[in-house]
């Protein structure tokens, strides 16, 4: 039987967590170390913390709050949100992060993909891929916490940054984001037929 993983993902916007829908996050759902307290009691197998605004110019990376995450997190963790070089990646793996997600950056800078896994394996470098239907076959990515189109079709991308070094990819959709309604099925079976590596489907999910 096909071992399924629960990875929970915490978006953090600001000062505090956020749950939102079809990416408008605005209902402010409190601290992070309570939450991080309640998977560690119902053994998820992983945890994704993602700053959601980390795209924004001049923004610096909280490497204490990430100490503190990690040392209060029980299962691999990975960290997302306002990484563009490689020494925010080193320092991240220091203070605590098992694995590092990249979004915005890598539209732009495609090699930060391989100078991850060159120095630190695939298995730290998990993409992340926010994707907006545009018919019933094509969905399209999107940056910026799903404000930016790229027009990029997704399969394409996906497939582009495995070949770069991407161990993991993690695709949302925001359509059905925060709508409980179940996942994008066609756009998970479709990626996960494009690439080789580990998928996290993402957004949806309800029962």
């Amino acid at each position: 039987m096909l071992k399924i993983r629960l990875i929970p993902t915490l978006l953090w916007k600001q000062f505090g967590l956020v749950k939102g829908k079809s990416f408008k996050s605005d209902r402010r759902v409190g601290p992070y170390l309570p939450a991080i307290k309640v998977y560690n009691q119902r053994d998820v197998d992983e945890l994704i913390f993602l700053d959601i605004l980390g795209y924004e110019n001049n923004h610096e990376i909280d490497y204490d709050m990430i100490s503190n995450i990690g040392y209060n997190c029980f299962v691999p963790l990975t960290i997302g949100g306002g990484i563009t070089k490689i020494d925010q990646v080193q320092k991240l793996l220091r203070n605590g992060a098992d694995k590092i997600s990249l979004n915005t950056s890598v539209y732009t800078n495609k090699n930060l993909i391989s100078q991850i896994a060159k120095k630190n394996g695939t298995q730290c470098v998990v993409i992340s891929i926010d994707v907006r239907k545009k018919n019933h076959k094509e969905w399209i990515c999107y940056s910026h916490s799903g404000q930016f189109d790229t027009g990029i079709e997704v399969s394409e991308w996906a497939k582009e940054v495995e070949a770069l070094g991407a161990g993991e990819i993690l695709l949302t959709s925001i359509d059905n984001d925060g709508t409980m309604k179940g996942y994008d099925l066609n756009l998970i079976e479709k990626i996960a037929n494009t690439v080789n590596i580990p998928l996290i489907a993402s957004g949806g999910a309800g029962k």
